[in-house]
């Protein structure tokens, strides 16, 4: 085994990046997005520029001998005012598949919101590095996960012995589109989020376009799904349509309907799985918008509440109910002409007897342990034999 380091700097490219739209390069390192620029170009929300610059999903690939690598890295970390500090953001290292290593980055920017005012105040700060060492002294294919929830920037990469891309694996692309949920809000690193953990299953090369805060059906974010090669593709609607209190039912249909034109129009016969909402006992049958709970904000705590009324669900504000029922009519409508069409209610990813043992933190988002039995779930229910997502008969 080799005992000193002769380190080899490999610039940094796309060949050796999986999951992201595309890179920018900034003074201080390269900056992936998920969304691209285009579509971040008709966007007016700092909370989605926010999300789609947290690489969730993305992930390094390459192929060496090294037993130790090092990836400067520039994270934002973000500070909520009277709340307790954030942990640092992830990075994991799998080696042929199997997770081998986790770390994390000192250093960065900061972000720190005011929640009561709304104010938000930046600082820059420095480079921090990822450390990963005593790996299989043999070539091997290494992944590190970025933070699913930190935005990075990139600047160096190091090792003590040459990388290489790694050829075409085969495998089918899932592309993903939902809320925070999707994006990975709570859980502790950036292979336990949920459709990370479904993808392993299989497995399948994720493009995670889950946006905290951002499933709203934006034409944009259609049109990013439209030109995303992929062999799969899933859409989870709902929280943030409910949450967000940002369309009655009169316009849910059409905005749904135009959304999966749009991605159809790129994907004609791709299979296509409509997810509506997990459980949420705040929103189920009340709307929104969501809000902190001001009380347990004072406390030092996060809490979410529903600030609508039931009696308001008559006069078409949604509820996750209600939103459930008209997803499942819309596909099952659309389905007579799309064979490809499929729906999952998203109670069966995440139901009542869940809730009961596995109980949102925060009233809306679940933990590691909850997103694990989600991915779980959808790894039996979309991949898993007679799923909308299973391998063709035949397929290796």
């Amino acid at each position: 085994m080799r005992t000193g380091h002769h380190w080899t700097t490999t610039p940094l490219s796309t060949e050796f990046l999986l999951g992201a739209a595309e890179w920018e390069h900034t003074e201080r390192g390269l900056l992936p997005h998920r969304l691209p620029a285009r579509a971040r170009a008709q966007n007016t929300d700092p909370l989605l520029a926010l999300a789609e610059s947290q690489p969730s999903g993305v992930r390094l690939l390459l192929r060496t001998r090294a037993t130790a690598i090092e990836l400067d890295a520039l994270p934002t970390k973000r500070v909520y005012a009277g709340l307790p500090a954030r942990p640092d953001g992830v990075y994991d290292l799998l080696v042929d598949g199997r997770l081998t290593a986790r770390t994390t980055v000192s250093g960065g920017d900061t972000l720190t919101f005011d929640m009561a005012t709304g104010a938000v105040d930046h600082r820059p700060g420095p480079v921090g590095t990822a450390r990963f060492t005593d790996l299989p002294d043999r070539v091997k294919d290494v992944e590190i996960w970025l933070p699913h929830d930190e935005s990075t920037r990139l600047v160096a990469l190091r090792t003590d012995a040459p990388v290489e891309p790694v050829p075409d694996r085969g495998r089918r692309v899932w592309l993903h589109h939902g809320s925070s949920i999707s994006h990975g809000s709570d859980a502790t690193s950036p292979t336990s989020i949920w459709p990370a953990v479904a993808a392993a299953s299989e497995p399948v090369d994720l493009v995670n376009l889950g946006l905290s805060g951002s499933a709203v059906l934006d034409p944009f974010t259609a049109r990013a799904m439209r030109d995303t090669p992929a062999d799969l593709i899933s859409v989870k609607i709902g929280i943030n349509l409910a949450n967000g209190d940002l369309m009655r039912m009169r316009a849910l249909g059409p905005a749904v309907h135009g959304f999966l034109d749009t991605v159809r129009e790129g994907h004609p016969d791709t299979p296509l799985l409509v997810v509506s909402p997990i459980l949420c006992p705040i929103q189920e049958d009340t709307p929104g918008p969501a809000a902190f709970d001001t009380e347990a904000l004072r406390a030092g705590r996060k809490l979410f509440r529903a600030t609508g009324d039931p009696k308001e669900g008559a006069s078409g504000k949604l509820t996750l109910s209600s939103i459930r029922e008209e997803l499942s009519r819309i596909v099952r409508e659309r389905s007579a002409e799309d064979p490809h069409l499929s729906y999952l209610d998203g109670r069966d990813l995440y139901g009542e007897a869940d809730h009961a043992e596995l109980p949102l933190p925060d009233r809306l988002h679940p933990d590691t342990a909850a997103h694990h039995r989600i991915g779980t779930r959808f790894a039996e229910l979309a991949f898993g034999t007679g799923g909308p997502f299973a391998p063709a008969t035949g397929a290796a």
